[in-house]
């Protein structure tokens, strides 16, 4: 039996805890007393509490973030009446700022705010040899990288073999962009580039393909970025996968001559556009030049096999609804194989709330914070986006309608077609969510073809195509156009084909 738990609630059991493995792996000699328990969202608090408790730790380390907030305040109200005497540590962003208001840590022991990596061991230490620090919440310091012990070998075969794997180089982001929480988190700071690429190199020779890289700025520091992407060029094997989250007006020609080496499907950046309305991004302390960024993506799009995955977030303040439609279609014509449609969010600790009074920013009250209206987009209007980027998803991200996709605007508006055509399904079909898709896929038709008089034949041709492979046979309009063709089995030597689907590659 452990003294030590660390757990948290992940969004999908195929999300690993990044942040456990770092306490874990920072614990020292106390590591001996200590186990790692993941659960996930989808599991009741009352299971969780019993699982937890059958292993009669002596403290528990809690991460929590806002997709688990709810649950976890719930969890811990469960584990105090049930075990007073459990010592209960939370970290994690959601209770990094603004704990005082938060029942969760009122409730709790002791709250860690900031990065918990050296903190929490300490704090371990006191707890275990009989000590009770008066202060229940504690500021962690910035700890020195060089200090902290990174936690990839604790990556097991079956984390490595069936889920996402989360690397760092670098922590912390240089801009100031008032909606993030990394604009808090000053300055960047590096891990010892040697001792990281050590450790990839550890986790390549287990087997491991799919690396998500969760530095804010991969494209910040060029020879940190360029060392990266080479150290994986150079071990290249089929299937391998890398993500990043890059700078948009920052792709210089030195990244540019080694990203365009790399096979199509093995790099997938995530590129943050947010809004290209320059009064809102100046507003909220966003610096970000428009035209480089738009030759950036334009760069990526058509001279290498980059997948590109694009942020535009609705409800900035002061941003309306034409001003929104309008960097949507800027953004579309760039050609992103994605684009994710983001309503705003309040994440606690952010300085967006200045704007509050002087915008009428209301946010959901409960996470994941939401903005609700604005002075200048309504509660109704607000939703309509909101299903619309569910929708998008659906239908444009998913790459099951590539060739549809574009018959949806044709000439005109894509950001005003696809919100017609999301208004139009939420109608027929009433829901936004567990939508089969033969279903969804019979319901674009009737759109295209009835309401906005699309070539019935075209529309077939396209459709046709796009769905050649579904599980579950044809919907009854494409039954008769064409062979179907055998959906074959994903492989681990392979890029996730969703965006092997985007880029034209065969699955």
């Amino acid at each position: 039996m452990p003294d030590i738990l660390l757990s948290t609630l992940n969004a999908r059991y195929l999300h690993a805890a990044f942040g456990l493995r770092y306490l874990m792996a920072n614990l020292g000699a106390l590591s001996e007393r200590a186990a790692i328990l993941e659960f996930d969202i989808n599991q009741r608090p009352i299971d969780i509490a019993e699982t937890i408790l059958a292993r009669n730790p002596r403290v528990l380390g809690l991460g929590v973030y806002i997709w688990n907030a709810v649950a976890s305040e719930q969890l811990v109200a469960i584990l105090k009446r049930a075990r007073p005497e459990l010592m209960i540590v939370l970290g994690g962003p959601e209770v990094s700022h603004e704990a005082d208001a938060q029942p969760i840590c009122a409730m709790a022991d002791y709250t860690i705010q900031g990065e918990g990596d050296l903190a929490f061991a300490e704090l371990c230490a006191r707890l275990l040899r009989g000590e009770r620090p008066p202060e229940r919440i504690i500021s962690a310091p910035l700890p020195d990288l060089a200090r902290v012990v990174m936690p990839y070998d604790l990556y097991d075969d079956g984390d490595i073999a069936h889920r996402v794997v989360y690397v760092e180089a670098s922590r912390g982001c240089p801009f100031s962009c008032e909606f993030c929480l990394s604009s808090l988190d000053v300055p960047v700071r590096n891990f010892p580039l040697d001792a990281f690429l050590a450790a990839m190199q550890r986790l390549l020779d287990r087997g491991l393909l799919k690396f998500k890289f969760v530095d804010r700025t991969f494209n910040l520091n060029l020879a940190t970025g360029r060392a990266i992407l080479q150290f994986f060029l150079d071990r290249y094997r089929p299937g391998l996968f890398l993500h990043f989250e890059m700078i948009p007006d920052r792709l210089p020609e030195s990244l540019r001559e080694t990203i365009v080496k790399f096979p199509a499907g093995s790099l997938q950046f995530e590129v943050g556009i947010q809004t290209f309305n320059e009064s809102v991004a100046a507003r909220i302390g966003r610096k970000q030049d428009n035209a480089r960024a738009e030759e950036n993506l334009r760069f990526l799009r058509t001279s290498t096999g980059v997948h590109i995955h694009a942020d535009l977030i609705a409800g900035l303040p002061g941003e309306d609804l034409a001003s929104f439609a309008a960097g949507f279609d800027r953004l579309v014509a760039l050609g992103p194989h994605e684009i994710q449609l983001g309503l705003l969010k309040r994440l606690r600790g952010t300085p967006i709330v200045r704007h509050d009074k002087a915008f009428s920013m209301v946010y959901a009250p409960h996470p994941p914070y939401e903005i609700l209206s604005t002075s200048t987009i309504d509660f109704a209007t607000m939703r309509r986006l909101s299903r619309m980027a569910r929708y998008w998803d659906m239908i444009a991200n998913s790459g099951r309608f590539l060739r549809t996709t574009p018959l949806i605007w044709a000439d005109a508006s894509p950001f005003a077609s696809f919100l017609a055509l999301s208004d139009w399904l939420h109608e027929k079909l009433g829901r936004a969510h567990s939508i089969a898709l033969p279903t969804l896929a019979t319901a674009v038709y009737e759109d295209l073809t009835t309401i906005a008089h699309r070539a019935r034949e075209q529309v077939i041709e396209a459709m046709s195509a796009d769905l050649s492979d579904i599980r579950g046979g044809l919907p009854d309009f494409l039954a008769t156009n064409g062979p179907r063709r055998d959906r074959q089995n994903k492989t681990a030597d392979k890029p996730p084909a969703r965006q092997l689907r985007h880029l034209g590659v065969e699955l």
